[in-house]
């Protein structure tokens, strides 16, 4: 398996696999690959003939203070992994040549990316979808694939591709947990012993909200309180940026799943949250069909 590291030798590599009748899929990653990644390489592995691995620390979607200098890299490893899974190539750029002197040009989804992490992380989302698109025009595949641990991203890109017109397909995968509920994450690895211990708190109260609305619990202002005041409990977690529930869709924020005079009643429920554990951020989240309610 080849490594390429310049985007024009990718670029050029990509035009001719598409013109020898390839199919192209893309599997956007920041490295320190994980059984998450795995599922997604696996999953474009079944659907192209051809896949790329991209790995690319994005320095624009850190903010200051952030863990952009001791994110967790490890070239060899990666390569390994990827190759196992069934990648054909990794693209690797450099910093300077996604974003040379003078760069100046981002891309943007007004609305969705103020929230939730948005809000918490601002101009996230403008890093996220400008390399994104880059990526999208260096390597040009008919499908990307995304892990839904990162929903809000993932609706995003879906937003991106569809306002732009972009001819790519969004592949939505799912999220692969640790025995104990755990959601896969590059950034686990900065957990300490005691750390990991309560990382999970996040994925139980998940679980407890789902449950409890199950059990036929309308308020979700209520519930949202409960489940951030049990969160806050745990060992070791030191903010709660988040407990959210909203429409799946369109990310609006629900407060009650009673049926409201004039509203039309939600088929799919977004749980969502993001915690900090030690100096870790994890984030996750379930999607709840409400459609029999």
């Amino acid at each position: 398996m080849e490594i390429i590291t310049d985007p024009a030798s990718m670029q050029k590599l990509s035009k001719s696999l598409l013109s020898a009748g390839e199919t192209i899929g893309l599997v956007p990653t920041m490295g320190y690959l994980h059984e998450g990644h795995i599922s997604l390489i696996k999953k474009a592995r079944k659907d192209c003939s051809m896949v790329i691995v991209s790995i690319f620390i994005n320095p624009i979607q850190f903010g200051p203070g952030e863990d952009y200098g001791t994110y967790p890299r490890d070239t060899q490893r990666d390569r390994s992994m990827a190759e196992k899974a069934g990648a054909d190539y990794i693209f690797k750029p450099s910093v300077k040549d996604m974003y040379p002197d003078k760069f100046s040009t981002f891309v943007e989804v007004v609305g969705l990316d103020s929230i939730m992490c948005g809000a918490m992380r601002p101009g996230h989302f403008r890093g996220v979808c400008t390399v994104v698109i880059k990526l999208f025009n260096i390597i040009y595949p008919d499908r990307a694939y995304f892990g839904l641990k990162d929903y809000q991203q993932y609706l995003i890109i879906k937003k991106m591709v569809k306002d732009l017109e972009l001819p790519v397909k969004v592949i939505g995968c799912p999220i692969v947990r640790e025995k104990d509920g755990l959601a896969m994450s590059s950034r686990n690895k900065h957990l300490s012993a005691s750390e990991r211990k309560s990382a999970s708190i996040l994925y139980k109260n998940l679980l407890l909200a789902k449950e409890k609305i199950n059990n036929g619990e309308n308020n979700l202002i209520k519930l949202k309180k409960i489940c951030e005041e049990n969160i806050k409990a745990s060992a070791d977690v030191l903010k709660v940026d988040y407990f959210d529930f909203r429409e799946s869709e369109t990310l609006e924020e629900i407060g009650t799943l009673k049926p409201e005079a004039g509203k039309k009643q939600i088929k799919k429920l977004l749980i969502a949250g993001a915690v900090r554990v030690g100096k870790t951020r994890l984030i996750d989240n379930l999607i709840l069909n409400i459609s029999n309610f």
